[in-house]
């Protein structure tokens, strides 16, 4: 199998189809390598980036790096190359994800080819969705797609959806009485105030979405305390149609592997016409996270809580460029 030659527009465009990736707060805390010589493009996760009080384990800043090697994996394929991918090559280094290796067309994922248009398309909706039913067929190719990067998503019947939202409601509760938490949140919140941090990262206030008239739906609010004036409220579906991506075991690599899964899910998703968001939240206590999970699911640990419906698509957040996090040597 023959290695592309990693060009500088070839490597660029790669990354800039990468960084469309979602991460926990918008924070892309990722860092990209080209090594022209021994052509490897490697990619880092950036710990200034982390968030110690939410994730104090960086399990959701590896989740981030792992949906922007899916990012990048697409991209390859896009251009007719299959990205052979090595996770955690250096086992020293505990920074250091993957390293990426572009052979030619012979095996490329066509899968992966048909995704390319849903990267700069897909962006979480925190909108009110309707109450129509996702159709089992499409659910079934949900699955098949986390399947496809060695992860199972699980989508909970009624008596665990209502202990779920009943768990992210305890996770409000609990990010409300904790001040570093909340002051965290406020670092990666973007409203316009003076000091606030860089434009291109970060959750804008048009990402907000409007106010819940009643808590149903695991929305995440990071308007709190209230500072965007004005922001209209609204009533959310009342049944939420959410599902839980999980993994058999919790380490490093199986994280890196359920970021990967959560991308392409949420791809395949926006092509076939749905709106998503993301629930984290529940996610960032001990105490509550293996609460979460399906008790009949070999899935024994969840990465994230997904909600799905037909409703407002979102708008796109900032990215940073290319250029700030790819270097070449």
């Amino acid at each position: 199998m023959s290695t592309t030659a990693l060009t500088r527009p070839l490597v660029t465009s790669l990354i800039e189809d990468a960084v469309t990736a979602p991460s926990m707060h918008n924070a892309q805390p990722w860092k990209f390598v080209c090594r022209t010589d021994t052509g490897v493009i490697e990619l880092h996760g950036d710990p200034l980036r982390g968030m110690p009080h939410e994730d104090p384990d960086h399990r959701a800043l590896h989740l981030g790096c792992g949906a922007a090697l899916l990012g990048l994996r697409v991209g390859a394929a896009h251009r007719g190359r299959h990205a052979a991918v090595r996770l955690l090559p250096r086992p020293e280094d505990r920074w250091h994800f993957a390293d990426v290796q572009l052979h030619g067309a012979d095996d490329v994922d066509r899968g992966l080819v048909a995704l390319h248009t849903a990267l700069f398309r897909r962006h979480t909706s925190r909108f009110p969705f309707t109450e129509e039913q996702i159709p089992s067929e499409v659910i079934d190719g949900l699955r098949a797609s986390a399947l496809l990067e060695g992860c199972q998503l699980v989508v909970p019947g009624d008596w665990h959806t209502d202990a779920v939202l009943e768990i992210v409601h305890d996770s409000e509760r609990f990010e409300a009485a904790d001040a570093a938490v909340r002051a965290e949140i406020a670092a990666w919140t973007r409203t316009g105030a003076p000091g606030e941090g860089s434009e291109t990262e970060g959750i804008p206030s048009y990402a907000f979405g409007p106010r819940q008239y009643d808590v149903t739906s695991p929305v995440r609010d990071f308007d709190s305390p209230r500072q965007v004036p004005y922001r209209a409220s609204a009533r959310f579906e009342k049944r939420p149609q959410i599902a839980l991506l999980g993994t058999v075991d919790d380490n490093p690599q199986q994280w890196l592997m359920a970021g990967q899964a959560l991308h392409r899910v949420l791809l395949r998703a926006t092509l076939d016409g749905l709106s998503t968001s993301l629930m984290s939240q529940p996610l960032e206590w001990s105490e509550l996270r293996s609460a979460i999970r399906d008790p009949t699911s070999t899935a024994a640990f969840v990465h994230m809580v997904l909600r799905l419906g037909y409703g407002p698509q979102g708008r796109a957040t900032p990215r940073r460029p290319a250029s700030e996090v790819l270097t070449f040597d």
